[in-house]
């Protein structure tokens, strides 16, 4: 009789595991610190990181995470290698014509970094004649192009940030534009302390840079973005987010 209860058991719990939905949750396989980079060992760690285990952890989801590269993340989502994009994707009305998303999970400025000692405000005048750097795909390039690339030198567009960091720091380009946040990470680097310094904030535009960064899903999938807001909502409401957020971040960065 034991038997039979035993195998019973083993048989629901078999079929339990099966059920469990599983969540592929792409982020981008080019480190962008501190939200997500890889650590010595090739395990992926950052802010960002920490939120989706948190949010997965919350909407009782079995989630793998998944790097894709940045350039074809939405291709994957749309096509169903991935079933979510958590990688500091801002919500823009472009992108939601193709996809959906989540509520916002954080909310930073776009700011200018450039060369110390070098003038220039983060403004199309500012910038006039300067050669800026942006990484491809970004509302950040969309903004650039929109804004300053009728009076820059030129527009260099890179795959990563890190490379226009690094081209920065090396003197082959006069700026950059990308999120505070990342660019923070850059300046308190060594390279970054001895070449560069804040340039300010950009002037808002939402509709390039967004309403904020929320998790991307594809159009129709609307049980899980509700399973996904549901979760957002609780880690924020249970403190999980600010505990996390103050291990990476001297003050919130879930914006207004």
């Amino acid at each position: 009789m034991k038997k039979i209860v035993l195998a019973a058991a083993l048989a629901m719990s078999f079929a339990t595991g099966a059920l469990a939905q599983q969540v592929k949750v792409g982020i981008a396989a080019e480190a962008y610190p501190p939200f997500a980079a890889p650590d010595a060992s090739g395990n992926w760690v950052g802010w960002e990181v920490d939120i989706i285990n948190a949010v997965c952890k919350a909407g009782a989801m079995d989630c793998v995470i998944t790097p894709v590269a940045w350039d074809g993340i939405i291709p994957s989502l749309t096509s169903g290698q991935i079933d979510v994009i958590m990688a500091s994707m801002s919500i823009t009305d472009e992108r939601l014509k193709t996809i959906d998303f989540s509520d916002k999970y954080y909310n930073t400025p776009t700011v200018i970094v450039g060369a110390k000692g070098v003038e220039m405000a983060p403004t199309a005048e500012g910038l006039a004649g300067k050669i800026i750097g942006v990484q491809a795909s970004t509302v950040h390039e969309a903004y650039v192009n929109k804004y300053f690339a009728p009076t820059a030198a030129e527009v260099k567009v890179y795959q990563t940030q890190d490379e226009a960091n690094q081209d920065l720091a090396a003197g082959r380009i006069d700026a950059t534009q990308a999120d505070s946040i990342a660019l923070d990470a850059f300046l308190a680097t060594d390279a970054g302390k001895a070449c560069c310094e804040l340039k300010g904030a950009v002037a808002d535009d939402p509709a390039i840079l967004g309403l904020g960064v929320g998790a991307g899903v594809r159009k129709g999938d609307d049980a899980l973005k509700a399973k996904l807001n549901a979760a957002i909502a609780a880690i924020i409401a249970d403190g999980t987010y600010d505990a996390i957020t103050k291990n990476y971040f001297a003050s919130s960065i879930y914006g207004g």
